[in-house]
């Protein structure tokens, strides 16, 4: 049995831990909630010419016609990336830059049908309208990787909080049942019992979303780990080698890496000097063909002059930890069915801060030792003093 003394330290934990967290989580739930549903809100809201109606199993044309449309839309420019999207099968994005160099986030993405090489339009990062607006904002909150290291560490601070929370849960309900709601003892106790209830309830779903979270918040990092360490070693004969424009042909150092892969699809390919790749390559990235494998990505490097194969490895453990937290952060694994559980979920947890703020302020106004007294008869009082997380 938890102490007395446990309990009051567990109580200042969870109250200054929610107390500092509580309005930073409060605008991530917020702006997360259509972020659950961004994919169909985006399609609901997008100028994008609509991909043709061609018969079942056309086949795509050649990377390198697609690669040569996208640049004659955008002359003066140099491809950074060629993704494609699973969610428009016969659709192909080509991030486009003004340098090898240049940041991916001021790309101009032409869209191009993977077919017939139809432009269906452009979209320029930032400038999607208000979801490009509201991911900004629960990403880094407009401020870059100090914003996201600010996040991760609120983060950190609600895992703190539900951790807490639920150590605090089995004493302060000794005397109850699961779900009891004292409705006719004031208001504050009954948003207590309702502050708990519902933390309780959702609690294994706010630890998964907010450990992904905190993941999510680090990929900068991560990725930039990644590129050191292990693209860094994959590329080590050809350091001190000066960047030449790729001449090899896209479609087939794509078709190199499918023959060392052909258990996995074709993900996106970073060209020579951008970040995800090196000075000298395509970086070819392939995912697997599986509901719970697609999010998982394996480099291949092309030699960006010959065409030739150079290396492929493994991503290591804290990249795939990456690939896996962001989807689930969002519940892109079910699909509808679970992005409805998610959005209710999210619902559940603003109610939860916002109870925990009521409380807070309310306790703040009337001393918990008269607010009980009132309400409480003289035994229950005692443990619910020593074990009040209001």
């Amino acid at each position: 049995m938890i102490s007395a003394l446990a309990i009051r330290r567990w109580c200042w934990v969870h109250k200054w831990t929610s107390l500092v967290c509580t309005l930073f989580l409060l605008m991530l739930c917020l702006t997360g909630l259509p972020l659950i549903f961004h994919e169909e809100i985006e399609h609901a809201t997008s100028t994008l010419e609509q991909p043709e109606e061609l018969p079942a199993g056309t086949p795509w044309t050649s990377f390198d016609r697609i690669l040569d449309t996208a640049m004659a839309h955008r002359p003066g420019e140099v491809a950074h990336l060629v993704f494609s999207d699973p969610h428009h099968p016969h659709e192909l994005y080509v991030g486009m830059g003004t340098t090898p160099e240049a940041s991916m986030e001021d790309d101009t993405g032409v869209i191009v049908d993977a077919r017939t090489t139809r432009i269906h339009g452009t979209k320029k990062f930032g400038e999607g309208g208000i979801m490009d607006w509201v991911l900004k904002l629960h990403v880094d909150m407009f401020a870059g990787l100090p914003g996201k290291l600010f996040l991760g560490v609120m983060a950190a601070l609600f895992l703190l909080a539900i951790v807490s929370g639920v150590v605090l849960y089995a004493p302060f309900m000794r005397e109850r049942s699961y779900g009891v709601v004292r409705r006719e003892r004031g208001a504050r106790l009954r948003w207590l019992d309702l502050h708990n209830l519902l933390g309780i309830s959702v609690a294994a779903w706010v630890l998964v979303v907010g450990a992904t979270g905190m993941i999510n918040t680090w990929a900068d990092l991560l990725l930039k780990l990644w590129q050191v360490k292990e693209l860094g070693a994959m590329t080590a004969a050809y350091q001190g080698q000066p960047y030449r424009p790729p001449t090899a042909s896209l479609e087939s150092a794509i078709a190199t890496a499918r023959v060392s892969e052909p258990a996995m699809k074709f993900s996106f390919v970073a060209f020579p000097g951008t970040a995800f790749s090196s000075p000298h390559h395509y970086t070819i990235f392939m995912r697997g063909d599986r509901p719970l494998t697609a999010r998982l990505l394996k480099p291949i490097l092309i030699d960006a002059q010959t065409g030739a194969f150079t290396d492929s490895r493994d991503m290591p453990w804290y990249v795939t930890a990456l690939l896996l937290s962001q989807p689930l952060h969002f519940g892109d694994y079910g699909g509808m069915p679970l992005k409805i559980i998610w959005a209710l979920f999210d619902v559940i947890a603003i109610v939860v801060l916002v109870s925990g703020v009521y409380l807070w302020w309310k306790r703040r106004k009337v001393p918990v030792e008269i607010d009980l007294r009132q309400s409480e008869p003289a035994t229950e009082f005692a443990a619910v003093k020593e074990g009040s997380i209001a």
